[in-house]
C-alpha cells in the first residue's frame, strides 16, 4: 500500500499536533515534520521533498502566501491551504491559491476538530485526492490566473478571432469544429482546482460574448461574493454574484451563491434564475450543484447550451449532463493531463457524454469557436 507523506505546517502547535493525529487516522497518509513559520517550511520542503504540504495562512516570519509562493518557485510540491470562514479569508484564500496552492479547507479547528470528525474525513479525502492525482508540475503554471492586480482587459471579439495563438491551441481549435448550432446559454461547473480554471476560461471571453453564462463552483457561502468580484474584476465579461429573480443577460456571468442552489426557470426567451434550497433527503447534495443547475437548463433551453465541466472531485455533473446530452445539448470536459482533479470531468467522460476532452489553456478558445 502506497504511504504518502504530509509536512504541516501551522504557528500552534495545539495545531499541528491535532493534525497530524488526524492525518495518520489513514495508514496512506504519514507526517514526515512539521513547521511553525513559512520560512522553515521553505526549508524542510526543499530538504525533506514531502508528497503534499498543508498550511496555514498567518504565520509569524514569514506567511502562508508567500510560503506557497516560495515552495512552488523551488520546489513545486502540491499545497492543501487552511482558510478562515471570512471576507478576508476569502480574500487570502484566492491569493494563496494564485501563488500556487491546489485547494483549501476551513479551519474549523474547535469543537469540530476531533478525530472522528467529518473536518477529519474531509481533510484525508482532500489530502489523499490531491497528492494521488497530483499532475505534472508543468501544469502548475506561474504566474498563476486570480491575480487581483491584473488590469481588466476588455477584448473585442474581432480582435479575439485574428489574435495568434499557439499551434498547439490551433490544432484542438481545429478539432473542436463549429457546429452550427445556435446557442442560447453557456454553463460551466468546478470544484476542486475551480478557482483558478474559471478564470483561466473567463479570461479569454469577449466583452460582447452573445450568451448568458452560468458558473457553479463548490464553495463556501461566504467566499462566493468575493470570487466573483474577483473574477469580473480580471475579466471582460460582466461576472456577478445570482440573485433570486434576475433576468439572464448576454455577456453576463451568474455565480451561483455557496450553500444554495442556481436553477433557471421560465422559457428561452424570458429566463430567470431561482436561487432556492432543496431537501437533501438524506443525500450527498452539493450547494451549489452542477446537477440541479444543469438540469434545470435542460428544462428551460433544451438542446441549445454548452456545457463544460472542469476540474473537481467526484462525480457532480455526470446526471446534469445527462439530461442535456439526452436534450441534444452539447458537453465538454477538461482532459486529466490539466485537472487538479478529474473526478468530475472524468465522471462526464467515463459515462460517454463528453464530446470530447480539451487542455484548460484551451478552452476558452474552443467555446470562441463555438459559440462566435
Amino acid at each position: 500500500m502506497l504511504n504518502y507523506s504530509v509536512l504541516v505546517v501551522d504557528d500552534s502547535i495545539f495545531h499541528r499536533r491535532r493534525l497530524k493525529e488526524m492525518i495518520e487516522q489513514d495508514d496512506r497518509l504519514s507526517v514526515i515534520e512539521t513547521a511553525s513559520n513559512g520560512k522553515e517550511a521553505l526549508h524542510k520542503a526543499l530538504t525533506l521533498h514531502p508528497d503534499i504540504i498543508t498550511m496555514d495562512v498567518e504565520m509569524p516570519i514569514m506567511d502562508g502566501i508567500m510560503a506557497v509562493r516560495e515552495i512552488m518557485q523551488a520546489a513545486p510540491t502540491p499545497i492543501l491551504m487552511f482558510s478562515s470562514l471570512t471576507r478576508e479569508g476569502a480574500t487570502q484564500t484566492f491569493d494563496a491559491l494564485d501563488a500556487g496552492a491546489l485547494d483549501f479547507l476551513l479551519k474549523e479547528f474547535d469543537s469540530q476538530f476531533t478525530l472522528n470528525s467529518k473536518v477529519g474525513l474531509r481533510l484525508r479525502s482532500k489530502l489523499l485526492s490531491l497528492v494521488r492525482q497530483r499532475h505534472p508540475m508543468r501544469h502548475m503554471r506561474k504566474p498563476r490566473a486570480l491575480a487581483i492586480n491584473a488590469p481588466k482587459v476588455f477584448i473585442k471579439s474581432e480582435q479575439s478571432m485574428s489574435t495568434p495563438v499557439k499551434t498547439s491551441t490551433v490544432n484542438i481549435v481545429n478539432s473542436v469544429t463549429k457546429s452550427g448550432k445556435r446557442y442560447q446559454c453557456l454553463a460551466i461547473g468546478a470544484s476542486t482546482g475551480g478557482p483558478v480554471a474559471l478564470q483561466q476560461v473567463l479570461s479569454t471571453l469577449p466583452v460582447h460574448f452573445p450568451v448568458p453564462i452560468l458558473l457553479v463552483q463548490h464553495m463556501p457561502a461566504t467566499f462566493t461574493e468575493a470570487f466573483a468580484e474577483r473574477l469580473n474584476h480580471n475579466c471582460a465579461i460582466h461576472v456577478k454574484l445570482a440573485e433570486d429573480n434576475e433576468t439572464l443577460f448576454p455577456g453576463v456571468a451568474y455565480l451561483a451563491p455557496g450553500g444554495r442552489q442556481m436553477l433557471v426557470q421560465g422559457s428561452r426567451r424570458a429566463a430567470t434564475l431561482h436561487i432556492t434550497d432543496i431537501p437533501d433527503n438524506g443525500q450527498i447534495v452539493y450547494k451549489p450543484s452542477v446537477d440541479h443547475c444543469f438540469t434545470s437548463l435542460a428544462n428551460v433551453f433544451g438542446g441549445e447550451v454548452l456545457s463544460i465541466i472542469l476540474t473537481g472531485m467526484g462525480n457532480d455533473g455526470t446526471a446534469g449532463c445527462r439530461v442535456l446530452a439526452q436534450y441534444g445539448a452539447t458537453v465538454w470536459a477538461q482532459d486529466e493531463a490539466s485537472s487538479i482533479v478529474y473526478g468530475m470531468p472524468g465522471a462526464v467522460t467515463k459515462a460517454n457524454l463528453a464530446k470530447t476532452n480539451i487542455p484548460i489553456e484551451q478552452i476558452g478558445h474552443c467555446i470562441n469557436t463555438e459559440i462566435l
